[in-house]
């Protein structure tokens, strides 16, 4: 049954997005994200795109459990995700205190510990280090929370948490069918269909937004398909760090950044490497096409390097590292060549 449906379910995932998507966009209901100074649109854009890839990924998963197909973790990663996709939700709808958001986000996680998913190893390219139960339980939550918030931080311009959503859950899909855990890849090849679907709808210019609800989803979703992941040995967590590295790098070196200046980082702005490409006069277009390519680099390595030799992947991991310094240091000299008032770091 499960080779029928390995097509059936993605196909359908797409289909449910694309169209609740477009209804979204004709309805023109619900939470409306208004321009401000923070922004880099200039209309009101509906923001419930999150939940046509809510409706993408789910039926199909509730249709799979109908007809007796066995998802591990279902109910778990099910009960996780309406927690963060609830409480995103109503934030989209009006604001809910930080600290509401982050206990939501801290129980979610230790949902995920109890169905098993957590980081007991610290791996590195030939490096094993076991770790004592409770710093087990403590980077868990803290990978939750922070993939969590991450998605949401980085979800600010037309077209790039989505397109991330595809190509990086994508990579996961084929780590998955490559590991000959073909359940694993079908629930990460829906998750990027249906991400697609919302795609529709969200490349620029932008007719709906995934709002907290959505990009919330979508980081909690890549923390618990990553310890899955890492659970059924498929990959060791570096690499699904690695396929959603164009995020996690970004949001992380922003995060600290701010940290440093002593900004309210729980606030708007517009200091993440992409935000500051559109500002200096890239666009929208022009900035998510080369992120894209970013994000498939990453992705296509990541695929790659557990098949490595471990010199080769200590290679891979380092050339990103340099990659990603030599970016920073181009998205400066973007910004004082266009005369924008440059970033301080």
């Amino acid at each position: 049954m499960l080779a029928a449906v390995s097509v059936v379910v993605p196909v359908a995932a797409l289909l449910i997005s694309l169209l609740a998507t477009r209804w979204l966009v004709a309805a023109g209901r619900g939470p409306i994200d208004l321009p401000n100074a923070r922004s880099l649109h200039d209309t009101p854009v509906p923001r419930t795109g999150g939940l046509a890839i809510l409706l993408g990924v789910l039926m199909p998963w509730l249709v799979l459990a109908a007809l007796g197909v066995d998802v591990p973790l279902f109910d778990w990663l099910f009960a996780a995700l309406m927690l963060v996709a609830l409480i995103s939700f109503l934030d989209d709808l009006g604001h809910v205190p930080p600290w509401s958001r982050l206990l939501v986000h801290v129980l979610a996680a230790l949902l995920l510990i109890a169905a098993g998913l957590h980081w007991p190893v610290f791996v590195l390219p030939g490096v094993a280090l076991h770790l004592p139960i409770l710093i087990t339980g403590v980077l868990t939550v803290l990978y939750v929370v922070w993939m969590i918030n991450l998605y949401n931080f980085m979800d600010g311009m037309d077209g790039l948490a989505g397109g991330m959503a595809v190509i990086g859950f994508a990579a996961l899909a084929i780590l998955g069918w490559t590991g000959g855990e073909p359940l694993f890849s079908l629930i990460a090849t829906s998750i990027a269909a249906a991400s697609l679907g919302f795609l529709s709808g969200n490349f620029p210019p932008a007719r709906i937004f995934l709002g907290d609800a959505g990009s919330s989803s979508l980081g909690l979703l890549a923390a618990g398909l990553s310890l899955w992941g890492v659970e059924l040995q498929l990959f060791p967590l570096w690499a699904a760090w690695l396929a959603f590295s164009p995020f996690i790098v970004d949001a992380t070196w922003t995060l600290l950044t701010r940290l440093i200046r002593r900004e309210r980082v729980w606030e708007a702005h517009r200091t993440h490497h992409y935000q500051r490409l559109v500002l200096s006069g890239w666009g929208h277009r022009r900035t998510l096409l080369r992120a894209w390519l970013l994000m498939a680099a990453a992705a296509a390595c990541a695929v790659a390097a557990p098949r490595l030799a471990v010199d080769e992947q200590w290679f891979v991991l380092a050339a990103w590292l340099v990659i990603y310094f030599l970016i920073h240091l181009r998205v400066a000299l973007i910004e004082r060549t266009a005369g924008a008032e440059p970033h301080q770091p």
